[in-house]
């Protein structure tokens, strides 16, 4: 599979504090990617390094491009997509105002009125609460709705920090096969971080797992969670 993303001695810093320590990786184009490791790691700031939001140096090449010194509206308008931790909302606006605001950073030049229908295909009851505050939704909720507002992005890659943070085991459930069948039919590739480990390597194909700023592990999702030691050590279960 070719690589959509790739990152070569990727170091990244908040100040003088080093966080990424030469990090190495490719994101398979169509592909689901999964970062694992305990907190502190280093998984939400390689996603912080990707979008350029953090000081960084190395390289990251995006569909053939260098974008490490690009700004983070630009690497958005590329085609990469941020549902960050705490999903993002607009609290004050409306679910449709919140798809708004994803469409109005559309990639594509397509129609996007389909895309919309698309979106409450997938998640039925964002389409029930169309005009309902953003901040009265439950977290499920809102979590769907971040995931909508980045699809309306017309994302080739979309970055996902902690989809299950606070959600109950049924919700997680539900939101992670919608993925699912979002990349089967949109081959839409996702780089997912999570603390769920058991349910990221499911829906995954690849997996890194850092430590302290380093990748200590990396292969496929199946190997990774077949080695009982690995699990143990790395990922607590």
């Amino acid at each position: 599979m070719n690589a959509l993303l790739e990152a070569r001695q990727l170091h990244g810093a908040y100040g003088r504090t080093q966080v990424l320590r030469g990090l190495n990786f490719a994101i398979g184009d169509g592909a689901v990617t999964t970062f694992l490791g305990a907190n502190g790691a280093g998984k939400t700031s390689t996603l912080r390094a990707i979008c350029g939001m953090i000081n960084t140096t190395g390289e990251i090449t995006f569909d053939g491009k260098r974008i490490e010194r690009l700004r983070p509206d630009q690497i958005a308008r590329l085609g990469i997509a941020h549902v960050p931790e705490g999903r993002g909302t607009f609290s004050r606006l409306s679910v449709e105002e919140n798809l708004n605001v994803g469409a109005l950073q559309r990639r594509s030049k397509a129609p996007v009125a389909g895309e919309y229908e698309l979106i409450y295909h997938y998640f039925p009851r964002l389409k029930e609460r169309r005009k309902q505050q953003a901040g009265t939704l439950s977290g499920g909720e809102q979590q769907m709705l971040a995931i909508s507002r980045a699809l309306l992005m017309s994302p080739r890659l979309i970055l996902m920090d902690e989809p299950s943070f606070g959600l109950a085991p049924l919700v997680v459930r539900e939101i992670f096969q919608i993925m699912r069948v979002i990349n089967s039919d949109r081959k839409v590739s996702l780089l997912l971080v999570e603390q769920n480990a058991a349910l990221a390597l499911e829906l995954a194909d690849q997996c890194y797992v850092l430590e302290s700023g380093h990748i200590v592990a990396s292969g496929p999702s199946a190997t990774i969670k077949n080695d009982d030691a690995l699990r143990r050590a790395y990922l607590g279960y």
